[in-house]
This record gives C-alpha cells, sequence and structure tokens, in this order.
C-alpha cells in the first residue's frame, strides 16, 4: 500500500498540524472542514506556522510557498475521495468519529487507509463504524505535530497487516518515530503520563505536599522537563480527566481514578492556561505565579546550627528503611557534606547539639531512630535525592525549632529542598515509583517493548530519559524496596512491585534481559 496523498479532516490547532507535517513531507493534503469559518482559520493556522518557520530561518520563502501550495482546502468527507489515507483529527467524542468513518465509507475510496488520531478512544469501537474495519487504524501524532517526533500507531483485533505497516513507514516518511501498539485506553504515552499527574493532584490535595514541592520534585528530583501541577494546567484539567475517565473505565484502580480536585477546578471553570487558572494563576497566561516552596532563598532564616548530630538508621535499630545496609554509607556522606560546609558533626545522640538529623532513604523512616536515639523533638530526616536536592523530613514530634534549624542548615549546604512527610516514598519517590511500576507493568503485559515505552515518553511527552532508562539509573534493587514499602504503608495494590521487577531484580538483569 503506497500512500501517495492524504486528506486530513479537521483543521483545528492539531489538525493543521498534521497537515503541516504531510505537506512538509512532500505529499499533496486536502484540509477538510465543514465550516467555511474554521477552514479557513485552519489553513491560516497552517500559513502562520510556515510563515514563523520562514522568520526564524528554518524554511526558505521558497520552500514555504511549495509547502503551502500542497494543501488543498475542502468541505467535507467526499473532498478525500482521492486521498490513499484519510485522517480525521476531530474533537474526542466517540459518536462524531464514528459518523465520519461511517460517511467516508459511502463517499471515499474503498481500499483508502482510515486513520483517527484519538488521543484516549477506543480505535476499535470506531472502526466498528465501517464496514471495512481491517482498513482503520489510530494514528496519533502529538502537539505540535511539526515538531514532536513520536507517533503512536494503533492497530486493532481487526486491522489488515498491510495497513499498520503502511502507516507506520510513512510516519518514517515523515520524520517520525514510530511506536506500533495494539488497542488500549491512553495507548502508551497517555497511559503512562495521565496516572502520573493524577496522582500528584492526589498528594496535593490530601495535603501531602505543596503544590511548589510537588513540582520541584518532579523537575529537580527526578529531572523532568516541567512539573506535574504545572503540565496539567499545560494540557487542560478538563482534557486530562476526559482522558483519565476512558483509563478508569478500563483499567480501574487508584492510578486511574480522578483525583476529586480535577473535577472540582475544572467544574469551576480553572481548566488550566486556556482558561486562565488551574492549579496555578495565569494572569497573562504565562508562567505559574509565585511558587508556595517550602523554604524561600531570601527570606530571614536562623543561624547555622553550630553542632549537628548524625543519627545513623543502623546504628540506632530503628524499624523499617533503617534494615538497609547502605544507609551507613549515606550517613557518611552526609556527615562529609555537613563537614565540609563547616559544621561541626558528631554520631553521638546524647552529645548536645542543635539539631539531630536521621539520613534517610527514599522509603523514609525518621520516627523510629530519632525515637530510639532519644532525640525525637529535635531530629528531622535528610535525603539526598540528588546531589543538588534535599528532601527535608519533620515527624510529628519534631519541634519548631529543629525544623528552623534543619533550614538553615539545608541554606547552608547550598541545596534546593522539598517539604516531605515521614511516609514511605517521601516526595521524589512517591512521584517517581509508582510511574515507573506502571511503566514495568505494561513491558510485563506484553503490551510494549522497553525501548518503546522510552521512546513514547521522550518522544511523546518531552523526558530526558524514559522510565526504563529512569529504572537502570535508580536501580532495579531500590525500586523494588520503595515500592514494597509504599504498598506494606498504603496497602493500595497499585503500589505492590510487579513480579518482573522482583524476578529480575533478583536475576541480576534488565527488564529488556541484559545484565545491569
Amino acid at each position: 500500500m503506497e500512500i501517495r496523498a492524504v486528506a486530513v479532516i479537521g483543521l483545528g490547532t492539531m489538525g493543521a498540524g498534521i497537515a503541516e507535517v504531510f505537506a512538509r513531507a512532500g505529499l499533496p493534503v486536502t484540509g477538510i472542514e465543514a465550516d467555511p469559518a474554521a477552514l479557513a482559520a485552519g489553513l491560516a493556522r497552517i500559513t502562520a506556522s510556515l510563515d514563523k518557520a520562514v522568520a526564524r530561518g528554518k524554511l526558505t520563502q521558497a520552500e514555504r510557498d511549495a509547502i503551502a501550495g500542497r494543501v488543498t482546502p475542502g468541505s467535507g468527507p467526499a473532498d478525500a475521495a482521492g486521498a490513499d489515507l484519510v485522517i480525521e483529527v476531530i474533537p474526542e467524542q466517540l459518536g462524531l468519529k464514528r459518523q465520519i468513518i461511517a460517511e467516508l465509507d459511502r463517499s471515499g475510496r474503498p481500499d483508502s487507509i482510515i486513520a483517527t488520531n484519538t488521543s484516549s478512544l477506543s480505535v476499535t469501537a470506531i472502526a466498528a463504524a465501517s464496514a471495512h474495519p481491517g482498513r482503520v487504524v489510530g494514528m496519533h501524532f502529538f502537539n505540535p505535530a511539526p515538531v514532536m517526533r513520536l507517533v503512536e500507531v494503533v492497530t486493532t483485533v481487526g486491522t489488515d497487516p498491510a495497513v499498520a505497516a503502511a502507516v507506520t513507514e510513512l510516519a518514517r516518511r515523515l520524520g517520525k518515530t514510530p511506536v506500533q501498539v495494539t488497542d488500549r485506553a491512553g495507548f502508551v504515552a497517555n497511559a503512562l503520563l495521565l496516572p502520573y499527574l493524577n496522582h500528584a493532584a492526589r498528594l496535593l490535595e490530601t495535603g501531602y505536599a505543596t503544590r511548589a514541592d510537588i513540582d520541584a520534585a518532579a523537575t529537580e528530583g527526578i529531572g523532568l522537563p516541567m512539573g506535574p501541577l504545572a503540565l496539567l494546567d499545560l494540557i487542560g484539567l478538563d482534557t486530562s480527566l476526559a482522558v483519565l475517565d476512558v483509563l478508569r473505565h478500563e483499567f480501574g484502580g487508584s492510578r486511574a481514578t480522578p483525583a476529586p480536585i480535577l473535577r472540582r477546578l475544572t467544574d469551576a471553570g480553572r481548566t488550566g492556561r486556556k482558561g486562565g487558572g488551574g492549579f496555578y494563576d495565569y494572569p497573562e497566561r504565562d508562567a505559574p505565579a509565585s511558587a508556595d516552596s517550602s523554604f524561600s532563598a531570601n527570606a530571614d532564616r536562623p543561624a547555622d546550627p553550630g553542632t549537628v548530630t548524625l543519627i545513623d538508621p543502623v546504628a540506632a535499630a530503628g524499624p523499617g528503611d533503617a534494615a538497609r545496609p547502605d544507609h551507613s554509607e549515606r550517613a557518611a556522606d552526609l556527615a562529609s557534606l555537613i563537614a565540609a560546609a563547616g559544621i561541626s558533626v558528631t554520631r553521638n545522640p546524647s552529645h548536645p547539639s542543635d539539631l539531630a538529623v536521621v539520613a534517610i532513604g527514599p522509603q523514609g523512616g525518621v520516627l523510629g531512630p530519632a525515637t530510639a536515639a532519644g532525640r525525637a523533638a529535635d531530629s528531622v530526616g535528610l535525603h539526598l535525592a540528588t546531589p543538588a536536592l534535599a528532601e527535608l523530613v519533620a515527624t510529628p514530634l519534631t519541634s519548631p525549632g529543629a525544623l528552623a534549624a534543619a533550614q538553615a542548615l539545608v541554606a547552608r549546604l547550598g541545596l534546593a529542598v522539598v517539604r516531605a512527610p515521614d511516609r514511605p516514598g517521601l516526595l521524589v519517590g512517591a512521584l517517581l515509583y509508582p510511574h515507573l511500576r506502571d511503566a514495568i507493568t505494561m513491558v510485563a503485559d506484553g503490551y510494549a517493548s522497553p525501548a518503546d515505552v522510552d521512546a513514547a515518553m521522550t518522544l511523546g511527552c518531552g523526558y530526558p530519559r524514559g522510565p526504563m532508562r529512569m529504572l537502570a539509573d535508580v536501580g532495579l534493587g531500590q525500586a523494588v524496596d520503595v515500592l514494597a514499602a509504599m504498598h506494606a504503608g498504603y496497602g493500595d495494590p497499585a503500589f505492590a512491585p510487579p513480579p518482573l521487577l522482583v524476578e529480575c531484580a533478583r536475576a541480576g538483569i534488565g527488564l529488556d534481559g541484559q545484565p545491569t
């Protein structure tokens, strides 16, 4: 099946971008909108995008004119009759999409490929509206289509393999990276991204952490380009809610069940940037308003503690995380860091000091060692999530004075800081490890390969590292330990270590079967 001409039905932001992608690749494109005003607006979007490329030196004027000349306007499905591939990019409403598919049966060529750009609806249900469901396939581009390199090619139980092969090859001709998956809610990227974002919303709603700390934990602690709450605002809370409803219908469970705050904000008209406000306010629809971070670098802070008592969880014989022998090494590293900042460090819990610090890992566990050392009131936990970010953990028994002294200590060490409760996962891990678990489960189910999972998230969601690379970086053993602690602490099956992860960790191999 050779695709030489295409038609795009729907020239909104996404459809116009897809039409531009096809035209840039040298394919004649028919851009279809039933409403004349919508058609004019869609063609104007393409023109504006090409003009911007010329202004930036990405295209010459001649190239711009040639691309624009490949786009022909159309007013209905009948104008797609000459296309080898027709892709619908209309709103995410199953009834509307099925109606378009049925109309293409009546007015289009019987041998043309019909693609849907749905991001979350069932491609199988859409294809069922056609008398020839074997020619229907999902071709999910990401916004902005001219920039984002990922295309998810989604096949149903009835899709002709030749159709899938032709669309996959077309994606490569467009300069994109295709990831081929079978029809499942959310495909790869949305099925991984939205539960992670939803969990962040739930952490905020339950008072687990502040919005600024949640977003900082993702950007500074995980290395993602945008925090989850800011990203929800960018995507649109109403759009995110609609995708989560689809995921919940298919998968159930806490990860896919929308956090109530998403529905409340949406009902209030706070849909994110496009609505002028969501989790953040956007008076100029630009960057989030000033954040409510735990500590401000410019705020007055108390004097540095004169002496810090460092409590080694292993030596203190605390419960939970203290059983891990690598905590002695972690405590030694933290002692060196504090000493290098010119602050005295003692390992004797009975020695008088301004502050006691428990060196913890991502599993948490401050209160047990602090109580065992007799320093519960003046103890905090400190976890170096990265060399530049500290997670500061207070317990219900930590005094305000100890917390203030810890603030001064972290500032003296020159670290960014987020506050986390003394619970399994802390904050960075509470966001990261369940997200990795979702990706591992997807691989274990045979739905996507480790390479495809990473491609989907790096190319489709802008991750600098995919989940499989993140997993390798933190270590499979640590992922098992943190998830096990979260599962034990919360009882939620969504946190239980997947059997594939446990098996690979014990065998010393990655999910791809290669030695770690």
